[in-house]
């Protein structure tokens, strides 16, 4: 029995350095983990995020354009009609003024 106890302690001592390698192993694997993947992720993600928010106010700023734009067609539209409008009367009214004058003339 005095042969065994000390071959007990030996193998737990053992397994205590093989506790505390594979506790820095972990450590290393972390620190790993931490600065050679998540913080370049984490940046990455940063830029994306910076570049999304500049494409979304890019987009609104083309939409303000694109709503000008439409306003302003929408607005030439109207102007075109009106001055269409005033162009048939125009051309009725000098119908009408020439019938006047071929009569007045036929009545001479």
């Amino acid at each position: 029995m005095l042969e065994s106890e000390p071959v007990a302690e030996r193998s737990g001592a053992k397994l205590s350095w093989m506790l505390v390698v594979a506790s820095l192993l972990f450590l290393v694997l972390l620190l790993y983990v931490m600065f050679v993947g998540y913080l370049p992720a984490k940046q990455r993600m940063a830029g994306l995020e910076r570049e999304l928010r500049q494409l979304y106010r890019h987009e609104a700023e083309l939409q303000l354009k694109l709503q000008a734009q439409e306003q302003g067609q929408t607005q030439r539209e109207r102007q075109l009609a009106t001055l269409a409008a005033e162009r048939a009367a125009l051309a009725k009214r000098v119908e009408a003024l020439e019938r006047e004058l071929a009569a007045a003339r036929g009545r001479r």
